[in-house]
């Protein structure tokens, strides 16, 4: 009996190995196929040892011929339903796996959300096809990003041309006048050749100060800075600008002795507001109001608002405001009266922007009754126990 059972043992190993090579044969053929077929055949694979180790049984006279044809027609029904499995599970597959790869091909032609999957896929590829899907919409919004930065370096080109040929024009009219003895009020035409030369240093050093927020690391210089006390600097300063203009500049301030006291570097704290109230003034009708106010939030945090009267700002431009050379439609062009005052460049918002940012602040506009709201929230100096 021993002997038998040594005997069945050795020619089903041997059977075994000798189907396993030849599959194993068949699926290098198959290699290059769809993974449909090389699953098929490896499915088939070990019913057919089987089948060949129950044949060789029965030629040896191991089983009965009753036997055998219970153990055949066991191992064919197997076989079926392990071919029909095969099946089910290559489609699942190979259909995912179809999937993936459309996705795939989208990503470098289209930012487009592509088909929802259908059926059932297994979890490796489902999990794939998400990652893919994240992929894609990370790719889609900084494709979007950049045809924005695109269109705003295009416009501020335009800008920035149309803002430089015209007191460059002026500039040479003057000149030649000067030169042909035509200008009989010289000591006038100096004084409009240095106005004009210095609204053209403003354009420049505009572009210098946007381009070192962009690009250089945050600022090392940093100190306690009282923003009560900034505001009152910056309406100070404008308070002739804006009288100029016909505009009442009005300045809101806590009745309490709180400095609202925030971490920054003071110029640049500086520079941004007054970007932001020479806007307000400059977009604001004579006879209206622009209201600086400085106040601490319920969250520790400090806001300062700079509120005008421009009359507003159309839904679809508040996205858009700090956006490097946006000027916005024309009832925020500034009128000839006041042109002398304004950076011309669309950039006083952006810079005011990206000192907050680089503050750790944020910046933000709102529509109001008659005008607008630019609000710049600031963290409080942190305090030591």
């Amino acid at each position: 009996m021993n002997k038998d059972m040594f005997t069945i043992f050795a020619l089903t190993t041997l059977w075994t190995l000798v189907v396993a090579a030849v599959g194993a044969a068949v699926l290098w053929q198959f290699r290059r196929r769809s993974l449909r077929v090389t699953l098929i055949v490896a499915g088939l694979a070990p019913m057919a040892a089987a089948l060949a180790a129950v044949l060789q049984s029965v030629r040896a006279m191991f089983i009965s011929e009753h036997d055998s044809w219970v153990v055949l027609w066991t191992l064919a029904f197997a076989a079926l339903l392990g071919l029909a499995m095969t099946v089910i599970l290559g489609h699942w597959i190979t259909t995912g796996s179809r999937n993936v790869g459309r996705r795939l091909r989208q990503l470098g032609t289209s930012y487009d959300a592509p088909e929802a999957l259908t059926g059932a896929v297994p979890a490796e590829l489902a999990d794939l096809t998400n990652e893919l899907e994240m992929t894609r919409k990370k790719l889609a919004a900084s494709h979007e990003r950049e045809r924005a930065l695109e269109a705003s370096r295009r416009e501020l080109v335009a800008f920035m041309s149309h803002d430089l040929r015209t007191p460059l024009a002026g500039l040479r009219a003057v000149s030649e006048g000067l030169e042909d003895g035509v200008i009989d009020d010289v000591p006038g035409a100096l004084r409009q050749m240095r106005s004009t030369v210095d609204r053209m240093t403003g354009l420049v050093d505009d572009l210098f100060e946007l381009s070192r927020l962009s690009a250089a690391p945050l600022p090392t210089r940093r100190s306690a800075v009282s923003l009560r006390e900034l505001a009152e600097d910056v309406a100070g300063e404008n308070n002739e600008h804006a009288r100029a203009s016909g505009v009442c500049l009005k300045l809101s301030t806590p009745v309490d002795d709180d400095r609202l006291a925030v971490q920054g570097d003071p110029d640049e704290l500086t520079r941004a507001v007054t970007n932001l109230v020479g806007n307000a003034i400059r977009h604001t009708a004579s006879g209206g109001t622009v209201t600086l106010a400085v106040d601490r939030e319920t969250d520790g945090r400090v806001r300062l608002a700079v509120t005008d009267a421009c009359g507003g700002i159309p839904d679809d431009d508040l996205e858009r405001v700090f956006d490097i050379g946006w000027r916005g439609d024309e009832q925020r062009t500034p009128s000839p009266a006041v042109a002398d005052h304004s950076s011309g460049g669309g950039l006083g918002l952006a810079i005011a922007r990206g000192v907050v940012e680089s503050h750790d602040g944020s910046i933000g506009v709102t529509n109001v009754d008659g005008g607008c709201a630019f609000q710049i929230d600031l963290p409080p100096v942190a305090t030591h126990n």
